[in-house]
């Protein structure tokens, strides 16, 4: 679809289109509302949650802010079809990691530690993203805290029952 398309049917004029966009790509990627959300969220989260805590909270509270699920459907297999896009995906996550590890560092965290905690909750947050979109009567937060129970579940399994 030409950005003339795309700036029609959202009403606009392509010159708007391009004030808010570089590119017509960059419509699935605008703004920096999760980025902000999330900093936000994790610099007013209780100091009494751990850093894992404090970002799985965060992390949770992103439906606040995302898009219909419809168009984060379309989005995802938009991405999927196409590596650039994919690339472009994981450059945003990367940004977004960047923002927190600061937000974790003034938490007291150090920040190679912090990195690692953000890794593994956006893993989490890959984890529970599909299973939120594919159903739409649970919350993120609830699916969240489902794939950190499986992860402590494959790091650390139950000790077996001596009989």
């Amino acid at each position: 679809m030409r950005v003339a398309q795309i700036a029609n049917t959202a009403g606009l004029k392509e010159r708007s289109f391009y004030r808010y966009f570089p590119d017509k790509r960059e419509v699935l990627f605008a703004g920096n509302e999760l980025e902000a959300h999330l900093v936000a969220q994790v610099e007013a989260a209780d100091p009494g949650l751990t850093p894992i805590e404090a970002l799985l909270t965060a992390l949770g509270t992103a439906e606040e802010i995302f898009r219909p699920r419809e168009f984060l459907l379309r989005r995802g297999r938009v991405i999927a079809a196409n590596p650039a896009l994919a690339e472009r995906d994981l450059i945003k996550l990367a940004d977004i990691a960047d923002a927190l590890a600061p937000a974790l560092e003034r938490r007291g965290v150090e920040s190679g530690k912090a990195r690692f905690i953000i890794d593994v909750v956006l893993a989490i947050h890959r984890r529970a993203m599909p299973r939120w979109l594919a159903e739409p009567d649970t919350t993120l937060a609830q699916l969240m805290a489902q794939a950190a129970a499986e992860l402590r579940e494959v790091v650390a399994p139950p000790a077996p029952t001596i009989r």
